[in-house]
């Protein structure tokens, strides 16, 4: 998939067209931005994400950057890191950030929704043992909070502070002297985020281009 040279609207597009949900232009455009990326190389390395400058101040570049080598990613019942992508690979990760188009239903809504939350555990369960940390959801939810520009950095740390400290008593409080505290589960983690909007907050802006203008 990594040499795809073809124009957009070969049945090699067309087929991660219907894959990812992109457009064929669109599929042309991320093409283009990933042969500039992996210097015509045919896959794409950690390395690579290093010379992204718009990334070098995220808070989650770390996680960012294994989110693209995560097999859970891009393949059912994956494990495991890769450490190198193709271009099918690249696009598939790609797609967890692309706005819901306005024409879904909301059945197809709610898909979406549960994928775009699961990639998000993911990202933060980077041991891959099925939960993560209190402070992980903090920051999650921190993350969550700053991207709806609504509110400053430090309002959006107390509350994610409190959101924390609130799930910390609820799933703690519980639990008997001797019970130890394994963190949150995915189902758990979906529930506490019931009221985020995350079909449409959850984009990226650091591949020379807007994931939010990447819908039909």
């Amino acid at each position: 998939m990594g040499a795809l040279q073809s124009l957009p609207g070969q049945q090699e597009y067309i087929d991660l067209a219907e894959k990812t949900g992109f457009s064929c232009e669109q599929i042309g455009v991320l093409h283009k931005r990933f042969k500039q990326l992996s210097h015509n190389e045919e896959t794409l390395r950690r390395d690579h994400f290093n010379e992204i400058t718009d990334l070098a101040c995220n808070p989650i570049r770390s996680q960012i950057i294994g989110a693209f080598f995560d097999r859970r990613n891009f393949r059912q019942n994956g494990e495991g890191t890769v450490e190198e992508i193709s271009f099918e690979e690249f696009l598939v990760v790609m797609s967890h950030f692309r706005p819901p188009s306005l024409h879904m239903t909301e059945e197809q809504r709610e898909s979406i929704r549960r994928e775009k939350l699961r990639f998000l555990f993911n990202m933060h369960d980077t041991d891959n043992d099925g939960t993560i940390t209190l402070e992980e959801y903090r920051h999650v939810v921190e993350e969550l909070l700053s991207r709806s520009g609504a509110l400053g950095k430090d309002t959006a740390k107390s509350i994610a502070d409190a959101a924390m400290l609130e799930v910390a008593g609820i799933s703690m409080g519980h639990m008997e002297p001797d019970e130890f505290y394994e963190g949150i589960t995915f189902e758990h983690f979906r529930k506490l985020l019931n009221g985020f909007e995350i079909e449409s907050k959850m984009n990226i802006r650091f591949l020379n281009m807007d994931t939010t203008t990447l819908c039909k």
